[in-house]
């Protein structure tokens, strides 16, 4: 229950990650950087960080809380990863007792020789 809500929290914030990545615009895409002419501050060429950047930062530090969770509990789980796995796990080991041998009768009632 709680690996599957940490797997569904992960894949959403994997998708959230993605789209704020690709939402931003790069370093470099002023037209003034075209010719060398970016500037170089303390806080690069656009400044202050911006809402993108502090939702990048928080969604990368969940995704990597996630990403640990998933791993912890991925190995406490106990599931067979292989149709092998699966096979031996399912099917109750064979008993290995011997079959007791039956013996037939013949119409008068005796029992039949071995080789018969």
């Amino acid at each position: 229950m709680l690996y599957t809500l940490v797997v569904i929290l992960h894949v959403f914030v994997c998708f959230l990650m993605i789209g704020a990545i690709l939402l931003q615009s790069g370093k470099g895409a002023e037209i003034g950087a075209s010719f060398g002419g970016s500037s170089q501050t303390v806080f690069g060429s656009r400044g202050p960080a911006n809402f993108l950047s502090k939702l990048t930062v928080g969604v990368a530090a969940v995704f990597m809380v996630t990403s640990l969770s998933l791993a912890i509990l991925a190995k406490e789980r106990n599931f067979a990863s292989t149709v092998i796995d699966l096979k031996q796990k399912s099917e109750p080991a064979p008993s290995t007792s011997p079959a007791q041998p039956t013996t037939e009768s013949h119409p008068s009632g005796d029992a039949a020789p071995a080789g018969h």
